[in-house]
């Protein structure tokens, strides 16, 4: 099992990571960091969405909330958590660029569609860090019982 202090695996934007070792992923703006995790084992993964919707592109499925959230689901099955064990958890979707937010807000689509793709695999969102105008790195380890530390830019910090 690993250990409190052993560094994460960092998942850049359009980029996963499954298993036990702990994962973060830095400067999350518009962008989402989604974890799932088996509640009945220290497993988990981490995605790095950047856009909503992929449009039927194939590859890089981390980097869009349609395709992301399967694809996390099969990586987890694949480690031996069964479906209903899963539950998730969501940070970012910032609105970072407010003057020209409009319709065009990407944050709050981001949030949306991962929302919406997670419903439609009857996945719980148990906590959620989304929104405002800042920044957020997140750091998550499957040892502490789906626990993530986040830090905004504006140096907040919290466990959700």
């Amino acid at each position: 099992m690993p250990g409190p202090d052993e560094q994460p695996v960092i998942v850049g934007i359009g980029e996963f990571h499954a298993g036990k070792n702990p994962m973060s992923s830095i400067g999350l703006g518009s962008c989402i960091g989604l974890v799932i995790f088996d509640r009945e084992k220290p497993i988990g993964a981490l995605a790095h969405i950047m856009l909503p919707d992929s449009q039927g592109r194939a590859e890089r499925p981390a980097k869009y909330a349609d395709t992301a959230v399967i694809h996390l689901v099969k990586e987890l099955n694949k480690l031996g958590c069964r479906t209903p064990s899963l539950a998730a958890k969501i940070c970012g979707g910032a609105s970072m660029f407010q003057a020209f937010s409009g319709n065009l807000n990407i944050g709050e689509r981001n949030v949306e569609a991962v929302r919406v793709h997670l419903k439609k695999l009857s996945l719980s969102i148990v906590a959620e860090e989304v929104g405002g105008t800042v920044g957020r790195t997140i750091v998550y380890n499957p040892a502490e019982n789906g626990k993530i530390s986040v830090k905004t830019a504006d140096g907040t910090r919290k466990i959700i």
